[in-house]
């Protein structure tokens, strides 16, 4: 759990910072900051999907699945029902700021992903570079909607201690296969999101998180023969 308290700390701690500037930060200074964390997320998508492909024993299961996951987060038009359901809630000023933020912190494949290999592997990597999106992206709202935005790092804390516990329960059940095809579907994900950030390419990536189901899915049956 000590990437997931790092991350919960970070949002707090990012919060505190951005609700000082209260007329918010400059418009050049935050695309400095996005364009820093865009890069990183790219590169560590990228090194998620070097180091484990060659350990992969299905070498076109990564194609299927973010084809499958694309096609039905797609088709289920995820990104836009959660930008609806988060809408609802924006009636306010600061409720906006928090719907905002709770998807950006919680929605994502380092959110999802970080609990698990910390569960499993006792490896925080994903959480603590996580933790420091977070820090940047909650400065930036609080810098707008006040040190309100906080409350979201109750939410991520619920929300990621859930999956680490999950996790931790479906741990003996996790192949060695399982995690690698993950990470690989994962590290995809991860560089999407980094293209996003940098405004380079927007791949909808929350359209496409059903593609990490797959992996679990297809080895989960394989490793019933």
């Amino acid at each position: 759990m000590l990437g997931t308290i790092v991350n919960t700390t970070t949002i707090l701690a990012g919060s505190i910072i951005g609700s000082v500037f209260k007329k918010g930060l400059r418009e050049k200074h935050q695309t400095v900051l996005f364009n820093a964390m865009g890069l990183a997320a790219c590169g560590l998508g990228i090194n998620a999907v070097v180091q484990n492909m060659p350990n992969s024993n299905f070498p076109v299961l990564f194609i299927v699945s973010l084809a499958l996951g694309g096609l039905l987060g797609t088709t289920w038009d995820l990104e836009n029902r959660f930008q609806r359901v988060a809408d609802r809630f924006s009636r306010g000023e600061l409720s906006k700021g928090l719907s905002t933020g709770i998807l950006l912190f919680c929605i994502g494949t380092l959110s999802i992903l970080g609990p698990i290999q910390s569960a499993l592997y006792g490896d925080n990597t994903y959480l603590f570079t996580n933790a420091t999106l977070d820090f940047v992206t909650s400065m930036v709202l609080a810098s707008t909607y006040g040190i309100g935005i906080a409350l979201t790092a109750v939410v991520l804390f619920c929300w990621q201690g859930s999956i680490y516990l999950l996790a931790t329960l479906l741990g003996p059940f996790m192949t060695p296969d399982m995690m690698t095809e993950l990470s690989i579907v994962g590290g995809f994900l991860i560089a999407c999101s980094g293209l996003s950030i940098l405004n380079i390419k927007d791949c909808k990536t929350m359209n496409m998180l059903p593609a990490l189901a797959i992996p679990l899915i297809f080895c989960g049956v394989i490793s019933l023969f």
